[in-house]
């Protein structure tokens, strides 16, 4: 189910002055996708997400879900939360701990006097789907973290909503946990096929669960897109920093030929994807990306992009080894394989492909 989105905004009064949680929104949510609101905290994911669910009263704007208008401040429309056909999992699950887990997940057909035949065939039905048949019986504020949350959407699912909306609902679990559950939702969201809509702060949840990421920023959406041209494609520098680990240069156009722009920065000449509508002159930000830039061995003669620096430190994570070249008098991120003999005070040549060299002026 399409949700619409119209120059909504939201102002909150602090200490004699205004604050805009939301400044002139708009934004269109396809119909079974998932779309994950991405960005710092404060930046008014939550809002946005809130004004939607209808816990919150926009001061301007329209919102539409599946071509019913459920709010409008011009027309004087607001349809109340629990008429708007959503289904929502929180951050803190809000699991009734005096329950077991089959009224927990009852709860919304209770509350709609729905019939108890029909209530236990969905809720065993939605149980199943989340992998918990056989956990009716059970205290909820027993299970684990991962259980709990399986739960929490059950019960968000149980009367079959169009949009189901999840406001950090992972942040509570330790990572491996976290990564486990990420996997699970993916598959469970994409079997339902109904529009989803996922807030967080963590920008791996949002790369691994999502169909469209949409980045704000001080009450605006910044950037929308699918997760890779999100990361290797950015057009804004706060886009660029915020999705992922990234050095940024300050950068000046010297050329635009075929296939490739090329900047002088603090580290030499560099050759990057070309950027349209830029010219000889002109001022960048030029984003490289530590997984791409690769240590090369022997003759780099024929290769593009080739900088020579200075190992300065190396961790080892596991998965990879990170640390830290000086190029010239700059120091870059990098990330090397796990199995590289190089150590701390080598000189090294490592090169970037002009494809993964990324110019934002924005």
């Amino acid at each position: 189910m399409e949700i619409k989105i119209k120059n909504v905004s939201k102002y909150y009064y602090s200490g004699g002055k205004t604050i805009k949680a939301l400044d002139n929104v708009s934004l269109s949510i396809p119909a079974n996708q998932i779309f994950t609101l991405l960005g710092p905290s404060g930046c008014g994911k939550t809002t946005l997400l809130r004004c939607i669910v209808g816990l919150e009263a926009p001061d301007t704007g329209e919102i539409e879900i599946g071509g019913e208008m459920v709010l409008s401040t011009e027309k004087d429309i607001f349809v109340p939360t629990e008429n708007r056909g959503l289904g929502m999992v929180f951050q803190t699950y809000a699991i009734w701990p005096h329950m077991n887990v089959f009224n927990n997940v009852a709860y919304p057909l209770q509350t709609r006097k729905v019939p108890r035949d029909i209530i236990r065939r969905k809720v065993e039905k939605t149980l199943r789907f989340v992998q918990l048949e056989g956990f009716e019986d059970r205290p909820a504020t027993k299970l684990s973290g991962g259980q709990q949350q399986r739960v929490a959407l059950a019960r968000a699912l149980v009367a079959e909503p169009k949009v189901i909306l999840f406001d950090e609902p992972l942040s509570n679990l330790d990572a491996k946990l976290r990564e486990e559950t990420r996997k699970d939702l993916r598959v469970f969201l994409t079997e339902l096929q109904i529009t989803a809509i996922y807030v967080t702060h963590d920008r791996i949840e949002a790369l691994s669960l999502s169909d469209i990421v949409a980045v704000m920023n001080k009450g605006q959406i910044i950037e929308t897109g699918r997760p890779r041209d999100i990361y290797l494609k950015a057009d804004h520098r706060f886009v660029a920093d915020f999705i992922g680990r990234t050095n940024l240069i300050e950068a000046t156009v010297t050329s635009q030929e075929g296939s490739v722009t090329t900047v002088d920065c603090a580290i030499g000449s560099v050759a990057c994807r070309k950027k349209a509508n830029m010219k000889t002159g002109d001022q960048a930000t030029l984003c490289l990306r530590p997984e791409f830039i690769r240590l090369k061995r022997g003759d780099a003669s024929e290769a593009q992009n080739v900088f020579n620096g200075k190992i300065d430190s190396l961790v080892f994570i596991g998965e990879a080894f990170e640390g830290e070249i000086t190029i010239q008098e700059s120091q870059l991120f990098i990330k090397t394989e796990p199995d590289s003999d190089i150590e701390v005070g080598d000189s090294a040549n490592f090169t970037v492909d002009p494809d993964h060299c990324l110019l934002v002026t924005r």
